[in-house]
Formats: structure tokens, C-alpha cells, sequence
């Protein structure tokens, strides 16, 4: 449910937030808000994969919009790829919706959260229109330039979610 958690998750400079999360079920997502987007947080050990957003100026995970037709895990994997030139060790793991309230006027949306593991950086990334650099990140460590906060709690829910959620969700 996208209902304002008090205080919020996360909250970023621009009245953006992270206001709930629920770990699933992967196939029947929640349906108070529309879910437009979907997200990665790509694991190599104790670091998770950032993409610096040109237009944004902000370090974010990689991910981004639903195309029509396609389902969040889909997008996942597909936005991945785009923005990072990386495609995960092994299936991607459903971790759960986030659900956020966007400004101006606090529209309620969600984005489907996904998880994976990679064995390191891609020698084959090139930067784009979108994405200026990658590079794993150490959440303990701070990052060159803005971090977008709403993702990185997110990177740490992804990291967090107990395993018997992790494994609850349909893969597909």
C-alpha cells in the first residue's frame, strides 16, 4: 500500500519519497497506484552496481520504465542492459514494491524491485544518453557527487529482505 509511512523510508532534496515497501508476491502486484517502473540492485559481493544518471545528476540503480506489454522482471533485465551494458549471474531475484509518492502534488506510484548477483564490472560499457558512468558501490562508502537516497534504501532493502520472501516469489 502506498500509504505514507511515518516518517518516510527515504526522502530526497526535490520532496520525492519512499513511503512503503511489501515484499510480494511477484505476481500480484499492489493495486492502489499504478506501477510504471521497474529497478536492479546488481550485487559483486558487498557492492551494488549505481548508474549515474545524466539528467538527473544523481547516482541511481539502474532501471526505469515499463514498455507496454512487458512485465516488471522483463523491464528489469532489459533496463539493466541499457543503462549498464550487465545482464545478472543467474535469474534475477524479485525483492518487492516500492511504493512512492512523487512531487509535485505527491502522485503515488510503485516500481517493482529486482535482485542479482554479477561477477564484476563490464568491460564493455560505454557511457550513453542517459548514463554517464557505473560503478559498484560499498553502501558503508560515499559516493563522488549526489547519491539519490530513495535508491540507495532501496539497494538496502534489496540486500535486507529475508529469505523467506526472497524465495516465495514466482520466477518467470
Amino acid at each position: 500500500m502506498v500509504a505514507p509511512h511515518s516518517p518516510p523510508l527515504a526522502a530526497d532534496d526535490h520532496g520525492n519519497a519512499l513511503v512503503s515497501f511489501v515484499p510480494g508476491p511477484e505476481d500480484r502486484p499492489p493495486t492502489d497506484a499504478p506501477l510504471p517502473l521497474a529497478l536492479v540492485a546488481l550485487w559483486h559481493g558487498d557492492r551494488v552496481l549505481m548508474a549515474f544518471n545524466r539528467f538527473r545528476q544523481a547516482w541511481e540503480l539502474p532501471g526505469g520504465l515499463i514498455d507496454p506489454g512487458e512485465t516488471p522482471r522483463q523491464a528489469a533485465a532489459r533496463e539493466l542492459l541499457e543503462e549498464t551494458d550487465h545482464v545478472p549471474d543467474g535469474q534475477l531475484r524479485f525483492v518487492g514494491f516500492a511504493g512512492f509518492t512523487l512531487a509535485p502534488g505527491q502522485r503515488a506510484e510503485y516500481g517493482a524491485l529486482f535482485a542479482g548477483q554479477a561477477a564484476g564490472v563490464s568491460p564493455s560499457f560505454r557511457p550513453n544518453d542517459e548514463i554517464a558512468a557505473i560503478r559498484w558501490w560499498d553502501p558503508r562508502e560515499p559516493l563522488p557527487g549526489r547519491l539519490q537516497p530513495l535508491d540507495a534504501r532501496l539497494a538496502e532493502l534489496s540486500r535486507d529482505t529475508p529469505a523467506s520472501t526472497r524465495h516465495g516469489a514466482a520466477e518467470g
